[in-house]
């Protein structure tokens, strides 16, 4: 239970995912942004497993590897926003919109994958939570995480959510 107040205290504090999540919502609608949430999921579920193995330790003790993580992180966030404003389709068709879901999905992904913070919070706040007198350290380990990608899904599907709703309201002002 101390987990899961810890995890949705730090999941409630936005940070690039949050960031992320409503920039879509807003633009494209509650679609994107729910497709960006389980993006976002995934990408997280892969830093649980990676955390689970001891990867993320890597992150930890390496300053350039954390580093490079940080900067093409940065840079990706960057990247998608520069692209953003240089785009001129403002009307999208059905079809291009069904591709755009799928790079939506993916971008989610990266935007989990290559945020350090993310990657540090499973490798120093995950371990406070596991019992190592029971054993299965990396199963419990795994599941912590699991639990909170869960919970995560339903915080940042209500900034999806509410997000998507002030991207409708600012569409019918104008």
């Amino acid at each position: 239970m101390l987990f899961v107040v810890a995890a949705l205290v730090l999941l409630l504090i936005p940070g690039p995912s949050v960031l992320y999540i409503t920039t879509r919502s807003i633009d494209q609608g509650r679609k994107a942004g729910l497709v960006s949430v389980f993006g976002n999921a995934l990408g997280s579920a892969i830093l649980a497993a990676c955390a689970a193995v001891g990867l993320s330790a890597i992150l930890t003790s390496s300053a350039v590897a954390f580093s490079v993580v940080k900067y093409l992180g940065a840079a990706y966030l960057i990247y998608l926003g520069i692209r953003r404003l240089f785009s001129n389709d403002d009307h999208i068709s059905t079809e291009y919109q069904r591709k755009r879901l799928s790079h939506i999905f993916i971008q989610g992904t990266l935007v989990a994958v290559l945020n350090p913070k993310t990657a540090l919070f499973f490798l120093a706040f995950l371990p406070q939570f596991v019992d190592v007198s029971r054993g299965y350290i990396w199963e419990q380990t795994f599941l912590l995480g699991l639990t909170f990608v869960g919970l995560g899904i339903c915080t940042d599907s209500i900034y999806a959510l509410l997000a998507g709703m002030v991207g409708n309201w600012c569409d019918f002002a104008n």
